[in-house]
């Protein structure tokens, strides 16, 4: 399975608390997204705020795209949410 990340702008999902972004997945557009609560608990976002989510997102990109490579080929390449736990547990 070939995995990529095209260097969109993530997007604020307020009813989610999430940041979604793009995957491709043997270049199909795969969706990802990753909570507040990640951002907040594991890459120094200062609240849940949109603008404070993506400046944490945009400083560990490398890392939670990584993330989010592991958890698709763990799933065979459907959409995944990354929580809190699996950074606690996973990474």
């Amino acid at each position: 399975m070939n995995i990529s990340f095209p260097s969109c702008s993530p997007e604020y999902c307020a009813p989610d608390l999430a940041l979604g972004f793009t995957s491709l997945v043997d270049d199909r557009p795969v969706r990802c997204s990753i909570t507040a609560e990640a951002l907040e608990d594991h890459f120094g976002a200062r609240s849940p705020r949109e603008e404070d989510l993506v400046d944490a997102f945009v400083a560990h990109r490398v890392e939670i795209e990584l993330a989010a490579q592991r958890l698709l080929n763990e799933v065979g390449g459907k959409p995944v949410v990354l929580h809190s736990g699996y950074f606690r547990f996973c990474t």
